[in-house]
This record gives C-alpha cells, sequence and structure tokens, in this order.
C-alpha cells in the first residue's frame, strides 16, 4: 500500500506552525510557552518549575492508566508458539521476519513448532531493518492479500513494528496510510476496529516492542522517524526466550542495549504524570505516553540495575546466557515503563538523525542500504540531553547514576547531570560506541536540518522535564558531534 504524499508546502507550513506555537493537547500540553530558557552554564534552583502556573489543581492530571501485556520467559519458550496458536483456533498465520533472521535457530524453532500443531501459515521474510513508510506499505500488502486471521513476529523491533502495521492497516483494508500516523504528518485517529491476535518472539534485547503498542519507521520524503501508537498494537502474548539472543553479534548487543538504557533513563526523568495538564476530559483520551508514574518507576529502576550489572558482559561474552538473559528481561522491563511513561529528548532528537542518514553501515548489520541502528541513533545524544535536563529533577538523575552502579557518596545535586553524562559516556567508550554525529557523517552544516527532523516530535519532546526551544535544540546537537 502506498503512502500518500505529503506535498512539500505542507510539510513547511505544518514545521512553522510547530516552530511557533505550543501543543495544547492531552499527552503535551504542560507548558506555556512562558518558561525559562538556560543559557549553557547557567544554573537554577534544582526543582520542578514546568507546570504551567495558570492553570488551577482541577486542570491538572490526577491518574495514570497502566497497559501491558502478557510475557512469558523462559529458555525454550518458543517451543509452545504453535501450541499457542491452536488454543486460539486459528485458521491461516502470517509469520514475519527479515532475510537473515529466517535463516537463524529463532524461525527455526517457530516453523518447527507451528508444524507439530498443525498450524496453516505464510511466511513474510522481507522486514527492513529500520522500516520506512514504503517497506511497511509492502508489508501491510501482503497482509491484506493474504487475510489473515493471526500474526506472529519474529525478529527485533523492526520485524515487531512492521507485524503491528501489517495488522493494524489489515484489519481496517478502507484506512489510508496517514489516518494512524502520529500528527502533525498524519491524522492520528484513534484505533476503534478490532485486532487481530498477534504474538511477538524479540530476538534482540532492545526495543522492548513486544510490550509496546509503539512502531516507528522513517518517513523517506520527509527525512525523519515518526511512528503509529495505540494500546490496541501491542501484542497479546511476547515470548522472551534467551536462547535467541546467543546469535546476536556484538554490535547489535551493543546498540539494542543502548535503546534499553535510554528507554529507562529518559522514562524515569520524563515530567511527572500528574504535572501534565490539561487533563482528559474523557479517560478514553489519556495518552499512551503518560510521563514518569509509580508504576512505570518500578519497572525502570530494575532495568537501570541489570544494565549496570550485565551490559558490558552481554557484549563481550557471547555464551554468558547469564547476561544475555538478563539483558533480555531488561529489554522487556523497559518496555513496561517507557510504553507508559514515555520517552523525551534522547528518542525525539534520534528521528532526525536516522532520517538524515547518508553513507553510513553500521558493522554487523546486514543491511544493503545506509542506516544508523536505532539504539546508536538514540545514545549519541544522551550525555548533552542528560546535562541538559538535570536541573528540573537531579534526585532522580542521582539515583539513576546510583542504579547504574556509580559511587554517587561525593556527589553534589547541582553535579548529577554532569556525572550521569560522565557515567553514560563511560558505557560508550567501554563498549566502542562511535564518537558523536561526526563520525556517522553528520556536520555541524546539517544542524538546521536535525533540528527541523526534531520539531515534528512534540508526542516525545514535550515529555522532557526541561522545555526546548530551537536554540536548545542546535545546542544539543553541536555537543553531541563528539562525545569523547
Amino acid at each position: 500500500m502506498a503512502a500518500r504524499q505529503v506535498s512539500r508546502e505542507s510539510v513547511l507550513v505544518m514545521l512553522r506552525a510547530i516552530a511557533s506555537t505550543t501543543c495544547r493537547c492531552p499527552a503535551h500540553s504542560h507548558f506555556n510557552g512562558s518558561c525559562t530558557h538556560l543559557s549553557p552554564g547557567e544554573r537554577v534552583v534544582p526543582q520542578r518549575t514546568s507546570v504551567t502556573k495558570s492553570k488551577s489543581a482541577e486542570d491538572k492530571e490526577y491518574a495514570i492508566e497502566m497497559a501491558g501485556c502478557s510475557l512469558r520467559y523462559g529458555e525454550g519458550v518458543t517451543n509452545e508458539v504453535g501450541m499457542d496458536f491452536a488454543n486460539l483456533g486459528v485458521k491461516k498465520l502470517c509469520v514475519m521476519t527479515d532475510t537473515n533472521l529466517a535463516k537463524l535457530p529463532a524461525v527455526k524453532k517457530a516453523i518447527e513448532s507451528l508444524n507439530r500443531s498443525k498450524i496453516s501459515f505464510e511466511v513474510y521474510d522481507k522486514v527492513r531493518v529500520e522500516p520506512t513508510d514504503k517497506s511497511f506499505g509492502d508489508a501491510i500488502d501482503f497482509a491484506k492479500r493474504g487475510a489473515f486471521d493471526s500474526y506472529l513476529a519474529i525478529g527485533g523491533g523492526s520485524v515487531i513494528d512492521t507485524c503491528k502495521v501489517a495488522n493494524l492497516y489489515a484489519s481496517k483494508p478502507d484506512a489510508e496510510f496517514l489516518d494512524y500516523v502520529n500528527a502533525p504528518i498524519g491524522k492520528n485517529l484513534p484505533i476503534m476496529h478490532p485486532l487481530k491476535p498477534f504474538v511477538a518472539v524479540p530476538t534482540t534485547s532492545g526495543t522492548g516492542s513486544e510490550t509496546t503498542g509503539i512502531a516507528v519507521f522513517d518517513f523517506e520524503d520527509l527525512k525523519f522517524k515518526t511512528g503509529i501508537v495505540g494500546r490496541p498494537m501491542r501484542p497479546m502474548l511476547g515470548l522472551i526466550d534467551p536462547h535467541h539472543t546467543l546469535t546476536m553479534p556484538e554490535r547489535v548487543v551493543v546498540n539494542s542495549g543502548f535503546d534499553v538504557l535510554c528507554h529507562a533513563l529518559e522514562s524515569f526523568t520524563a515530567i511527572p504524570y500528574n504535572e501534565r495538564s490539561p487533563r482528559p476530559a474523557n479517560p478514553k483520551d489519556r495518552p499512551t505516553y503518560q510521563g514518569s508514574n509509580p508504576i512505570s518507576d518500578i519497572w525502570a529502576r530494575q532495568a537501570l540495575r541489570i544494565l549496570g550489572t550485565y551490559f558490558r558482559r552481554a557484549v563481550y561474552d557471547a555464551d554468558d546466557i547469564e547476561a544475555r538473559s538478563a539483558m533480555h528481561l531488561a529489554s522487556s522491563f523497559a518496555g513496561m515503563g517507557f510504553g507508559n511513561a514515555g520517552v523525551h529528548l534522547c528518542h525525539g532528537l534520534s528521528y532526525a538523525i536516522s532520517g538524515n542518514v547518508k553513507t553510513y553501515v553500521c558493522k554487523d548489520y546486514e543491511n544493503h542500504h545506509p542506516v544508523v541502528p536505532h539504539g546508536l541513533s538514540v545514545v549519541l545524544t544522551a550525555p548533552a540531553v542528560f546535562k541538559y535536563t538535570y536541573p528540573l529533577c537531579p534526585d532522580r538523575h542521582l539515583e539513576a547514576i546510583q542504579l547504574l552502579g556509580t559511587d554517587t557518596s561525593g556527589v553534589r545535586r547541582e553535579d548529577a547531570g554532569l556525572v550521569l553524562s560522565e557515567t553514560v559516556k563511560q558505557f560508550m567508550y567501554d563498549l566502542k560506541v562511535d564518537n558523536g554525529l561526526k563520525a556517522i557523517g553528520l556536520r555541524s552544516d546539517d544542524i538546521s536540518k536535525l533540528v527541523k527532523g526534531t520539531l515534528p516530535q512534540e508526542r516525545v519532546t514535550k515529555l522532557s522535564p526541561r522545555p526546548v526551544v530551537e536554540e536548545d535544540l542546535a545546542r544539543l546537537f553541536e555537543e553531541s558531534m563528539s562525545v569523547f
């Protein structure tokens, strides 16, 4: 299914509107545009001051709504997937994966299980790593032609997200692609129609896509990422099988692990749910991304503890089943957290980085096209981001440092941002991450394009504890040109 084209003039109008206004939808409107923005090096009293002061307490959000999927964890649980679909009484299953994974044990074991349970299925193995609107369209067309009554995704976030979208649009064949794409690019319509049963078998330890109703893609003509968000897209079951992590190459472990790190850090430091305003008039309008909250905090804290203990081990010893199992769980834990709390600046900035890739190809990724892996695009700005956000929640930044295993006994609250930044840098250095945006082919001349690509990402950037304007975004990109 081809995506409806958006004219260049419409995009320019949209970007100007975003730059000059503040979104006031329930998911975003917690700033009134009059917040004080700090210049580099300027100190503030470390307390949250981001609530719109003109709003009464009655206008603020007072509730959180925790949504999640069922998870089944254990070595070898993939062997049960055939019985799961037999128990559902499915007639025709769509199996989605990519060309590389189709040759690996995860897909082989799943297909053996389906055959044992006599499940009729067809395989779509053309999923694109870091999907685009066009690759989504190809998968949607396949799903529509197949008239499937259930779906199975075997792979990383790219595969799971593609399967979510195929299920969404095949279940409503008359929908246009932009109907469910996030505003301001698309119409952001609520998902009101029923979707087919969907099981996910993640093979990487990063996106947590098996736990969320979120699908992210590159909008090629606009040169940035956007997404589709809706709780009905969430898989009904995620099978967390650590065996599949043993075939992950080193760079895939690194980049997916940094996605977990940023999911946990961003959801933990996001604006609190009860500082959003105005409160939705109807609970059905409560957004998926609600801000940091006591339930998501539990998942984020545990994910950070695991990262501090096992991340480095999981990278450099492919046979360390304990470390790789722990990171597999951390991915799901962080997914449960950010899937309800949201992410903020690291992810918001990453979408423009990915969309402006030129020639970069990452080692260990079997791609036939330039691509910056998602976890890499996210972490390259993280040191700059957490130095920027700390003044509004220094205690959260301090706690994150502790959870990652750094001694904070001599760290002052006003130094929390710098120390968290250095902690993230140390992980990046130890795990041999590319040294900043320049290392992946971007230059200072690209910053204006990167800023423009970030402006439409208000769904996530407005969850930052500290608001940003164009000058702030430009400064964060400039600081991220080199990390070490």
